[in-house]
């Protein structure tokens, strides 16, 4: 299930390290191929909303294999895209299916015990994060030695792998869904949010942290593309390898919930994010994108494993569900955080870029402190 969700949610952040190249190929400028991260996150939301919550109503098993096939199908339309207008529609198309990779954490919750899901989340999480930061590093080499088309075809060839090893090892079914007509189960969402203000919470704070990844992530290959460094798209890319050390928090979170509650993980994960973005802003030159990057995804990776052992274990029966309820906040944040850092960059540079994140992660400090929702 790890390896599953990190090769899922590969195909949602290949776009990153290669704006630059596509931007150039398409004849957009910078402010415009921003469009692109921004169109991805805001397909990611829509499958958030509308496919995610089957996976309480039909077999997850069936759900995720076919969204794996329609990941296929748009990742190859995607590398022959002629024009920007149809890789900006198949970049929706692309993010609708890439949210498969969110029917697979459920299910893992769901086959967990009580005692030990923080720490199974942890795992699958780990995956998933290495799939995100691992894609900037593998588009951004490909993509810049072959050209960014290559990067796709790659992801089609990674997605059909991924499509025979969830038919290999996926259980049919530990989790049962409950039934009943998409319509009632699309309607109980917001009743789903009412009963739960934890899940509110949890969704608002998480997302001030997403706020900050997207933000960073979708200007990171625009500012090294910049005269001050001049680097291309696969020194982007190598970005993902050192957050990589993010991913060890993953593990580290889920058994620190599992033990001591997740309070003070979440606030730990918001006080990195805050350094980061610190040394974003004042640190100028390698050694402070490096030293921030790793502070930044280790706190990012903190708090979410964190905050889905949490909500996943307020009601079972609606695991999907609250999930949707969780990620869809991410994700439609995180969009208009893509379109908002790109006119940030554009007009204010790489400071005013930073800025976006910190102010961010402030109010994500502000509201777990602040609000404290009885469940």
């Amino acid at each position: 299930m790890a390896v599953g969700c990190g090769i899922a949610v590969a195909n949602l952040y290949y776009n990153q390290p290669l704006l630059g190249l596509m931007a150039v190929d398409l004849g957009v400028t910078p402010a415009t191929i921003g469009m692109i991260p921004m169109a991805t996150q805001v397909g990611y939301a829509l499958g958030l909303l509308f496919l995610v919550p089957l996976g309480d109503l039909i077999d997850r098993r069936r759900l995720i294999m076919m969204q794996t096939a329609a990941l296929v199908v748009a990742m190859a339309v995607m590398g022959l895209a002629p024009g920007f207008a149809v890789v900006l529609a198949t970049s929706v198309a692309i993010g609708i299916a890439s949210t498969v990779a969110q029917q697979i954490i459920p299910f893992a919750a769901a086959m967990a015990d009580e005692r030990s899901r923080g720490q199974v989340l942890g795992i699958v999480m780990s995956g998933l994060l290495g799939g995100i930061l691992l894609a900037r590093t593998v588009s951004g080499v490909v993509g810049e030695h072959f050209g960014w088309r290559a990067a796709y075809g790659l992801g089609v060839a990674l997605t059909i792998g991924l499509g025979l090893l969830m038919a290999a090892v996926l259980p049919r079914g530990p989790a049962k869904p409950q039934g009943g007509s998409y319509l009632a189960l699309m309607a109980s969402l917001a009743g789903v949010a009412r009963r739960h203000p934890l899940l509110v919470k949890s969704s608002l704070v998480q997302a001030t942290q997403f706020w900050g990844f997207s933000v960073f992530w979708s200007t990171l290959a625009l500012h090294l593309q910049s005269p001050a460094y001049g680097l291309g798209a696969d020194v982007a890319g190598s970005f993902g390898v050192l957050a990589l050390i993010g991913v060890l928090a993953a593990p580290v979170s889920g058994r620190l919930a599992d033990k001591r509650g997740p309070d003070v993980v979440i606030a730990a994960g918001l006080a990195a994010v805050g350094i980061g973005f610190l040394c974003f802003a004042f640190w100028h030159g390698i050694a402070g994108l490096v030293v921030g990057v790793i502070l930044f995804d280790f706190g990012v990776q903190l708090s979410m494993v964190a905050h889905q052992a949490r909500i996943f274990a307020l009601e079972p029966a609606a695991r999907n569900r609250i999930n949707t309820v969780f990620m869809t906040t991410l994700f439609t944040v995180g969009a208009v955080a893509s379109a908002s850092a790109s006119y940030a960059f554009e007009h204010g540079g790489w400071f005013a870029v930073t800025l976006l994140g910190l102010g961010a992660t402030v109010i994500g400090l502000l509201v777990h402190w602040g609000w404290r929702p009885k469940q």
